[in-house]
């Protein structure tokens, strides 16, 4: 099942999956996230709602699963409700499932709770500010995200290829060009510079 959804076949993955004669939580989450790695985020939905009615165990793995499958579609009434699970199995302040939680609300515009989440998380890594401040960037908030970007440093995150990103497209919106040279030179320094996506994040907010 994990190989066809890796190989991008999700039917062939579902095809495996229906003749397993015993099928447990694993076998269940991978199938869950087979279809929302592939953009089948409804199909994810679906089946973890037959999962639940089976009685099968949830994971960290399950919810970070389910969470994807709420980002992409947009699904802000089924992230809210995984998120209830999440705390009632006590995965809330966990920096994977956090940081998928802070991502599913960044997608789904809900920035208030995005924050919320952001602000539980014990243990907060680099990809867990980027997921906050890409939240801001894409949905219009540059200089809350420009200012997440510095409390980041100030942390000593190093910032990835991704957070980059949106704070090129945070300062490309607010038109902060001495912040676009600051981020560029950062980029220079990291050794990203000729990445093809940072350099096309970098010729739009100098565009």
């Amino acid at each position: 099942v994990n190989m066809y959804g890796k190989c991008g076949s999700p039917d062939d993955a579902r095809s495996v999956f229906e003749k397993m004669p015993q099928r447990n939580g694993v076998s269940w989450t991978t199938m869950i996230a087979v279809y929302a790695q592939n953009g089948h985020g409804n199909k994810a939905l679906d089946l973890f709602g037959d999962m639940q009615l089976k009685g099968m165990t949830l994971d960290k793995v399950t919810f970070i699963s389910i969470l994807d499958a709420c980002s992409s579609t947009a699904a802000i009434a089924e992230g809210k409700e995984c998120h209830a699970m999440i705390i009632d199995n006590g995965f809330e302040t966990d920096v994977v499932v956090g940081t998928a939680l802070v991502n599913m609300y960044g997608k789904c515009g809900s920035l208030d709770d995005a924050r919320h989440v952001f602000d539980k998380i014990t243990q907060r890594d680099s990809v867990s500010w980027t997921a906050l401040i890409a939240a801001y960037s894409q949905n219009g908030h540059g200089k809350d995200a420009l200012e997440l970007f510095k409390q980041m440093q100030l942390e000593g995150m190093v910032p990835d290829k991704i957070t980059f990103i949106s704070i090129l497209y945070a300062c490309a919106t607010l038109a902060a060009l001495e912040e676009g040279k600051e981020s560029h030179a950062s980029i220079i320094e990291s050794g990203f510079e000729t990445d093809v996506v940072v350099g096309n994040a970098l010729v739009n907010m100098y565009g």
